[in-house]
């Protein structure tokens, strides 16, 4: 195996699959440092195993789209039979795509393979839900195994993987051998282990994988861990047939609305990360107000190009100032929530754009690329306010 190491080895997530390729004998490449220059140095290296999270492969999906569809029409119409000719096979449980898979895989998807390398055998995806849809992709254009997982830092990284080859999507996977894993109830968001037809709750896990306890520090520990061993791990969680597991929702970070509705920024945030135009946002709502907004950080090799396309301009800065691309980001993001099933109250109803990406440099994410959603705040309060009195009495 050939593995490419970009992910901060801060992550569980990574240093798990560093310390598994080196036990398995595999090759390690490190990539430059510039995530700009990554899929430079993923096609010099041509990994066998690649792992990411969501956000890379949403983009990449975004990317083969918008190339589909600015292609001629016999071009689509040749991609749009070798798709629904993998699709079909894959949702019988052909693992292997179909008999036509050899040719389509040849003809059609093997420029598409090419960049990761062209030699990309097994995909893993986690830290966060990844889309169906764009689950799917992976399988039909790259013809690799594509892996979803879930765990924590306080579950030794994965707790729960799916199998490779599974035909269902949308889920996680059954636990790990030696994992216990049980719903417990959340009523105040409405989630019980009696709800039809899938059992829901919070996820909660037991087992020699979960950690003993936070170094030094006794109360978050108790908060983390009951008397009984149980790791409450924050994650809303429903059963589907074959036990396996689809998160849903998230119990932390959690908080109301003024008419009382419970909102999880993560999930929102999530969702609005399929749209074209988001490569980071953060989901804001005061609870004496009714309504949320967010802060959003463009992406910018989409929305240069189709700014330009309109005579917009090209200065990031000044294009997220325009409050045209403000309206029109915010109604591709509203779309995605209303494909997603967001619910009304869960929809934003007014962005602000940055042009600068968070990150750990500039205090806005941790090491492990999770926003610290205290200093977001703190940054953009005089923005969040400006939203919030620009909207309707």
């Amino acid at each position: 195996p050939v593995y490419i190491s970009y992910l901060p080895l801060a992550h569980i997530y990574e240093r798990f699959f560093f310390s598994l390729m080196t036990y398995l004998g595999a090759a390690v490449g490190f990539y430059r440092g510039d995530v700009l220059l990554l899929l430079e140095d993923i096609e010099a290296l041509r990994p066998t195993v690649f792992c990411s999270v969501p956000r890379l492969w949403n983009r990449i999906y975004d990317r083969v789209q918008a190339q589909v569809a600015q292609a001629s029409a016999p071009a689509r119409a040749l991609f749009h039979a070798a798709y629904a000719s993998k699709k079909a096979a894959l949702e019988a449980g052909d693992v292997d795509g179909g008999r036509w898979a050899p040719l389509w895989n040849r003809l059609v998807f093997g420029k598409i393979k090419a960049k990761l390398g062209g030699r990309v055998r097994v995909m893993v995806s986690g830290s966060a839900p990844i889309a169906p849809e764009v689950l799917m992709f992976l399988k039909i254009c790259f013809d690799a195994h594509v892996i979803e997982g879930y765990g924590m830092t306080e579950t030794s990284a994965s707790a729960i993987v799916s199998a490779p080859g599974d035909p269902v999507l949308g889920h996680v996977g059954p636990p790990l051998p030696g994992v216990e894993v049980k719903l417990v109830d959340v009523p105040e968001m409405g989630y019980t282990n009696a709800d039809a037809p899938h059992p829901r709750g919070e996820v909660c896990l037991r087992g020699p994988i979960v950690f003993k306890g936070y170094y030094k520090d006794p109360v978050n520990t108790a908060e983390a861990l009951d008397s009984e061993g149980w790791l409450h791990s924050g994650d809303i969680g429903a059963w589907l047939p074959g036990g396996r597991l689809k998160i849903i929702d998230r119990k932390k970070n959690i908080f109301k609305l003024s008419q009382g509705e419970y909102i999880a920024p993560e999930k929102i945030e999530a969702v609005y990360g399929r749209s074209p135009f988001v490569a980071q946002s953060f989901v804001y709502g005061d609870s004496l107000k009714g309504a949320l907004v967010a802060v959003v950080v463009p992406d910018a090799e989409h929305l240069l190009p189709w700014a330009a396309t309109r005579s917009w301009g090209a200065d990031l800065a000044q294009l997220c100032a325009d409050p045209r691309v403000r309206a029109s980001v915010l109604h591709s993001m509203q779309e995605e929530g209303r494909a997603a099933g967001l619910k009304g109250f869960e929809q934003v109803a007014a962005v602000h754009l940055h042009p600068e990406l968070f990150s750990a440099e500039n205090g806005m994410l941790t090491p492990t690329f999770k926003l610290k959603r205290p200093q977001v705040q703190a940054r953009f309060q005089t923005h969040i306010d400006d939203m919030y009195a620009a909207m309707p009495k």
